[in-house]
């Protein structure tokens, strides 16, 4: 399921249904659906049916996809999000003690205006204190008559470097998540001849020559043998 804020689903329906109820139902009544995927939640709103359906059902993959954007409260206020820092690490970490094997990626933006050193450093080291192991980093770029494009802006060589570090700061992360993948069986669905997911978003490499015992569409085991900083090395786990 995806969207720019799945989570905000069902706010113009009759009676305001959560995207919980939405999740429950839909695998209440597709019984043979065997994996359900979500994408881009605010850190502001997770319902409590989702946080339940994340603790007991395992057809819920275990992978969420945070809109954060800044880890620095004061730069959170001036962007209007509707999250505090602090909201978002206690998510994280609720989540997490539901359903341990969770992973997080997020969207971050370097160079935000008015953003001091200290700020970046906030959202620098928000990577490390929340886990997040997929980062999608933006450098910051003003649009035309937009409250944020009329800020006092931050240098682009700065924004440049800033996103730099960021991205830096997401390989340290992803290769973090990928070494604990090391010597696991991960259930993967084979995207194309080579490439399966893991339920936890993580890429899984395997010898093409392999093909033919794990088809496209084919939710397989694989063993983890080893990574190459943005995937798994896998073999068929038989």
């Amino acid at each position: 399921m995806t969207g720019v804020d799945v989570t905000s689903w069902g706010t113009d329906l009759p009676g305001q249904p959560t995207l919980g109820q939405l999740v429950g139902r839909i695998l209440k009544l597709v019984p043979d659906l065997p994996r359900l995927r979500l994408s881009s939640i605010d850190a502001a709103e997770i319902d409590p049916d989702l946080f339940k359906l994340l603790e007991t059902e395992p057809r819920l993959m275990p992978y969420l996809h945070l809109s954060l954007q800044a880890g620095d409260n004061m730069i959170l206020k001036r962007m209007k999000r509707r999250h505090s820092r602090e909201d978002a690490l206690k998510l994280v970490a609720e989540v997490r003690r539901v359903r341990p094997d969770t992973a997080f990626g997020a969207d971050l933006i370097a160079g935000f205006p008015t953003e001091t050193e200290d700020a970046f450093a906030n959202t620098l080291k928000l990577v490390e204190e929340a886990g997040l192991a997929f980062l999608h980093v933006f450098p910051y770029s003003a649009r035309p008559g937009t409250p944020a494009a009329r800020m006092p802006p931050v240098k682009g060589p700065v924004i440049k470097d800033r996103a730099r570090r960021l991205r830096e700061a997401g390989q340290v992360g992803l290769e973090r998540h990928l070494q604990r993948q090391v010597g696991r069986v991960l259930s993967g669905l084979v995207e194309r001849e080579g490439v399966a997911r893991a339920e936890d978003f993580t890429e899984i490499a395997f010898d093409p020559a392999l093909g033919g015992a794990a088809p496209q569409g084919q939710i397989t085991a694989f063993r983890v043998v080893g990574h190459d900083g943005s995937r798994v090395i896998a073999e068929l786990a038989v």
